[in-house]
């Protein structure tokens, strides 16, 4: 366990800090005076964007911390957490996820397997400074895979003054037993920043409020209400550094985060009992289990070419890696074990070469102007005894302009126009195992073709147009009025084209169409919001029209692979989706606020004239806080709503009340914060966790401490 090593490292840099003080004139310590701020860098970012937009800043981030960013982010109205277990998330705004949004780091959009919902963003919660959440199709900046919206991460901001500074941070969660820390040590000397943090979470296997699961319509037992080998462990080593001079700004990357987590066995191969039984150990990853490693290196230049006028550019380099590893058990007779490397069930390597230049025209008082080209490669190679992607290629790249015009400065209007062209080539796959199988099973000879090509050469091409335009009023200093139009569009995945296996991950059988068409859709985005001193509300409703909208369609039908189960197949259909987000802030009696969110979403398959799979049901979330000196506490309690508006062959989910608590205590020098997850351990579903379709419940009661200790030496000039 490196954990230790973050508790020496920090007491070394501490001791030498502090006798660099005891030189003369060396270095001075200051405590700065709290400076309040009446405009927000979140309503600041909302006056310039016609989309709706929420930002989470370092506070928000740090009362809502759970070692898993995309759980802080839920707490932001339209924003969901797709959970497997209590270690992983994948975000859904406004009821789509996927490929359908674009996760950015640095300016670079993180890229690694999407379309997989059994692991994170790979990205370190701890470093995370700043969130940006653009709701909408934001596909003119950040091309078709925006079409759901961004999740733009910044680092914090970078210090004025010429200092050393840091900060430890440590966590801890029963119902796991999570022990996590993340060391980061920083400097800024005149035109130079660099930045080093090194995080690492080790968790067991977590609690469940069940007694038993179902599996292929197998019950199987938990004992001691445990998961059994969901246990793992999280890395992330990340170093940037930045120069400024002049006109001339530059930033530079590199981070690695690597993952290993068990699977549940008793959802993955073939339902046995026996390996469910408890084996003592909580902490222990045992086959079968899945490994990521993904490595980021980027670099951001910018500079004045003369007044009011910048060009941008984005440079980024990625190579992800997933592999599941399970003990060789073939479905077929006939299948022998691979020479080499007999465990690797599946395995996946992803390098990504991207770049971006843009060109900001800001010279007129009124007119404000953003040009730009966009270029991406792929190349993904597989290994595995089993099959699920084929092999594959992929290039996109895209032209786009953005124009804003304020004529007053209480009224603006913004638009643009984005052309993307993309070329998808995959390899083709051939199973003979399975073919020889079927024929033992005597299907009939169709069939068994069928089957024996797991997947067709694919050689695709796409091409289209996106646009959007939009409004921004301000009536009065505390309204603000916002609409906005767009049309977007979307390449479909490899996996939407070229699936064909059991994706142990999601309990299912997945299968592409080669034959799919991109998908278009049209979106409306009205908002308003209003902030006064003790008293702020937001109101935002959407619409959206798509064709050909690709989803997962539980058909119905049981896979002729064994152990399977249902197949899930990607189609496309006519679809709506609709809703509305609202939140409310009420500050009364000095110390005390009032928080409420909550979130609508409607979706309608028009071909089929039954709701889409996988829609989020109704979520309300009541919190009230007291601040009194350096003590803030909370309680909060969340409705989520029954989704009974399922697609065919989808299951119902039901409705539950959570109740949450916590404490924060700040100190000189140190932060320290208390919290509880569903106080009453109450037994409720995600419907959006493919969890939900074993029948496993979300984790039960969670106890969480965190302590944060930064700190800051300022330097002489």
């Amino acid at each position: 366990m490196y954990i230790k090593y973050i508790l020496i490292l920090y007491m070394l840099w501490v001791i030498v800090c502090v006798h660099a003080q005891q030189e003369e004139d060396a270095l001075r310590i200051i405590q700065l005076d709290s400076v309040t701020v009446s405009a927000s860098y979140g309503r600041s970012v909302a006056r310039r964007m016609a989309l709706p937009v929420d930002v989470a800043d370092g506070r928000f981030l740090t009362e809502r911390f759970t070692g898993n960013l995309v759980q802080a982010l839920q707490h932001l109205p339209g924003i969901r957490s797709m959970d497997v277990g209590s270690g992983f998330s994948k975000p859904v705004i406004r009821g789509m996820g996927f490929n359908r949004i674009s996760v950015t780091e640095n300016g670079i959009k993180q890229e690694g397997q999407q379309w997989g919902a059994d692991h994170g963003l790979e990205i370190d919660a701890f470093g995370a400074g700043r969130v940006v959440v653009r709701k909408g199709p934001a596909s003119l900046l950040y091309g078709s895979d925006a079409m759901a919206g961004v999740i733009e991460l910044s680092p914090s901001p970078q210090p004025l003054e010429n200092q050393t500074f840091g900060e430890t941070m440590w966590l801890a969660k029963s119902v796991n037993g999570t022990l996590g820390a993340s060391l980061m040590l920083g400097r800024k000397h005149d035109n130079w920043y660099g930045k080093f943090r090194f995080s690492e979470q080790h968790f067991g296997d977590y609690r469940v409020p069940a007694d038993t699961v179902v599996y292929l319509t197998q019950r199987q037992p938990l004992y001691g209400r445990k998961l059994k080998n969901t246990a793992g462990v999280e890395r992330h080593v990340s170093m940037s550094a930045a120069y400024r001079r002049g006109v001339y700004h530059s930033d530079y990357a590199v981070s690695n985060a690597w993952q290993k987590t068990g699977f549940f066995p008793g959802a993955h191969g073939v339902p046995d009992l026996s390996r469910l039984q408890d084996d003592g150990n909580s902490r222990n990853v045992e086959s079968p289990f899945s490994w990521v490693n993904h490595l980021k290196v980027s670099t951001h230049q910018q500079y004045e070419l003369r007044e009011g006028l910048t060009g941008l550019l984005d440079v980024g380099l990625q190579e992800n890696r997933r592999e599941e590893r399970s003990l060789f058990h073939t479905h077929y007779v006939n299948q022998p074990p691979p020479e080499t490397d007999p465990d690797k069930e599946l395995a996946f390597r992803l390098n990504t070469y991207s770049a971006s230049a843009k060109v900001r025209i800001t010279g007129s008082p009124v007119w404000e102007h953003t040009a730009g080209w966009d270029v991406q490669y792929q190349r993904n190679r597989i290994g595995g005894y089993s099959f699920l992607l084929p092999e594959y290629n992929r290039f996109t790249t895209g032209l786009f302009w953005l124009a804003s015009w304020r004529l007053v400065p209480t009224f603006a209007l913004s638009g643009g126009i984005r052309y993307d062209f993309g070329q998808i080539h995959s390899q083709a796959y051939e199973d003979p195992y399975l073919a020889a199988y079927l024929a033992g099973q005597h299907y009939d000879s169709d069939r068994i073709e069928a089957y024996r090509w797991r997947s067709y050469p694919v050689g695709r091409r796409f091409g289209d147009v996106s646009g959007s335009l939009g409004l921004i009023w301000e009536p009065g200093e505390a309204h603000l009025f916002k609409a906005n139009i767009g049309r977007s569009f979307r390449l479909p995945g490899v996996n939407e084209l070229a699936s064909n296996g059991v994706h142990h991950g999601t309990f299912r059988h997945e299968q592409g169409d080669p034959t799919l068409s991109s998908e278009h859709g049209w979106l409306l985005d009205v908002s308003y919001a209003c902030a006064g001193r003790w008293l702020a509300f937001a109101l935002s409703p959407y619409a959206g029209w798509f064709d050909n909208y690709i989803y997962l369609q539980p058909v119905g039908e049981w896979s002729v692979l064994p152990h399977a189960g249902q197949i899930y197949r990607y189609t496309g259909a006519n679809a709506v989706f609709a809703g509305a987000e609202m939140t409310l802030d009420l500050d009364f009696l000095r110390c005390f606020r009032y928080h409420f969110s909550g979130d609508y979403v409607y979706t309608y398959n028009r071909d089929e004239r039954i709701p889409l799979a996988f829609s989020p049901p109704v979520s309300l979330h009541n919190r009230l806080t007291v601040n009194v000196r350096r003590v803030q506490c909370h309680v909060e309690w969340q409705h989520i709503s029954a989704q009974n508006r399922v697609a065919r062959n989808e299951d119902p989910t039901p409705g539950a009340h959570l109740l949450h608590a916590g404490a924060m205590l700040q100190l000189p020098g140190a932060e320290i914060s208390l919290s509880f997850h569903n106080l009453l351990d109450t037994k409720y579903y995600n419907h959006l966790s493919f969890y939900r379709k074993v029948e496993i419940p979300e984790p039960g009661r969670n106890v969480q401490l965190m302590i944060r200790t930064p700190f800051h030496i300022l330097s002489h000039n």
